[in-house]
């Protein structure tokens, strides 16, 4: 018996500030404008994507005492952001990343639950927890969570939030004006929740909400991570790219539904992507490259030299030879707030495995540098891209994909004319909307209780 086609669900990531953005780029536009929002989001919204997604930054980071250039521009507030875009989109979903180290339950559900009502269902949470004391320094409890602190307060922080979204059933209104009965239930919103992070009780103010609670993501690799997602989200945000890290990632992620009574179709696995498109695979190919070396810049280079050495490494030219002292190794960093410098646990060990594949392939600082950070997922003619979106997600390496074009805003708009329609022709992806809210786009039974790993 044949395996069913699968549909590809597909989202979009609004660049802002991060490694893939090309800010130099003669058609590159404002960041922080809301019009540069709102081109994004129609752009996905013609093409019939699931969601636009936005990232959060609760500090700018910083390298060397200063702020990073590429944070320069700011973090706007992702509620105000996506507020304003529910009025000027119809059946986009809305997606924010919104911290659980330290926010409160109670806020975050209200303006969740305005969200979903403002959008009339669309809204969905990427639940994170903070790792670091620098962005810790701006909140009063200030400091950070070990990673089994912050995951516990997450999934807290979650069950509280669910408690409040379901303490209005959502049938408590009747506004009858004939016999000035306005509701049927005195008592709505009513919630009592006593655990080692959270102890409140009151009334939740705001009715139930068009999908009863938001869309949950989730996006962390480690085996908490995982667990966490496996538990309680609708979808997890993975960065592995290639089909044997998708497939991997898949079958392990999946594999944990069925401890917390859940199907395989109950969690989405989305992928962040890259993508580069040319009438050629020659043209892309060589597209591709050049936006790599925008990417990287020389000043880039040295500064992401720097998050591995720890060191100030200005004095050194990013088209000579790497630094021959080793990386300075111990709790100060120069790199503040970067979760890099999180994922380079053994920096000496790195410094010595780049210095191998720097003199194998006689490279600059720039060029390895170009060689060992991010780069584009799928590169080619839309053709070429679209067949190797759909082999991903047939073969379980994904359920769809969350793309984040390096321009902004117009970096979607060349996918959406000519990628769309070949999945479209395929039968892979819509052609158009068939549900209202954002669990409808997704394929996403309606919510009932479920279980947060403990």
């Amino acid at each position: 018996m044949s395996k069913p086609v699968k549909q590809i669900h597909l989202a979009a990531h609004f660049p802002g500030v991060n490694n893939t953005t090309v800010w130099s780029d003669p058609a590159a536009g404002s960041h922080i404008d809301f019009s540069s929002f709102v081109h994004l989001a129609q752009t996905a919204e013609r093409a019939k994507f699931d969601f636009l997604f936005l990232a959060e930054g609760l500090r700018l980071r910083e390298q060397n005492g200063e702020i990073y250039d590429l944070d320069v521009v700011g973090r706007p507030d992702t509620f105000t952001v996506l507020a304003a875009l529910a009025a000027v989109t119809d059946r986009l979903g809305l997606a924010g990343t919104i911290n659980s180290t330290f926010n409160e339950p109670y806020e975050v559900a209200r303006q969740f639950a305005s969200l979903d009502h403002l959008s009339a269902g669309r809204a969905a949470w990427n639940v994170v927890t903070s790792w670091d004391a620098f962005t810790g320094e701006n909140f009063r409890r200030g400091g950070f969570l070990a990673q089994e602190d912050r995951y516990q307060r997450a999934r807290q922080f979650l069950t509280a939030a669910w408690e409040l979204f379901d303490s209005w059933r959502g049938d408590e209104i009747v506004a009858d004006k004939e016999n000035g009965v306005f509701l049927r239930d005195p008592n709505p919103g009513r919630f009592d929740h006593h655990v080692s992070e959270f102890d409140i009780s009151g009334r939740f103010d705001v009715p139930r909400s068009p999908q009863g609670r938001p869309v949950i993501f989730q996006a962390g690799d480690s085996e908490a991570g995982r667990e966490f997602a496996a538990s309680a989200a609708d979808a997890i945000f993975t960065r592995h790219g290639t089909l044997e890290a998708g497939r991997a990632f898949y079958a392990d992620v999946k594999g944990r539904l069925s401890r917390y009574g859940r199907s395989h179709d109950e969690l989405k696995i989305l992928p962040g992507v890259t993508f580069v498109l040319g009438d050629t695979d020659a043209d892309a190919q060589e597209k591709a490259q050049l936006i790599r070396r925008q990417q990287v810049s020389g000043q880039t280079a040295i500064r992401r030299l720097e998050q591995v050495w720890n060191r100030d490494l200005s004095a050194y030219d990013p088209d000579g030879r790497l630094p021959e002292v080793d990386p300075l190794v111990g709790e100060h960093t120069v790199a503040r707030g970067w979760a890099s410098v999180r994922m380079h646990r053994d920096p000496v060990a790195v410094a010595a495995e780049w210095r191998a594949l720097a003199e194998a392939g006689n490279l600059s600082i720039r060029e390895l540098v170009i060689e060992t950070t991010g780069r584009q997922t799928f590169v080619g003619t839309p053709d070429q891209v679209a067949e190797k979106l759909n082999e991903f997600v047939q073969t379980d390496a994904a359920d769809g994909f969350i793309l984040a074009p390096h321009l902004t805003p117009g970096g979607l708009d060349e996918f959406a004319d000519t990628v769309v329609p070949l999945l479209q022709e395929r039968g892979v992806f819509r052609s158009e909307y068939e549900g209202e809210t954002l669990r409808d786009h997704l394929g996403l039974a309606p919510v009932r209780r479920a279980a947060v790993a403990s």
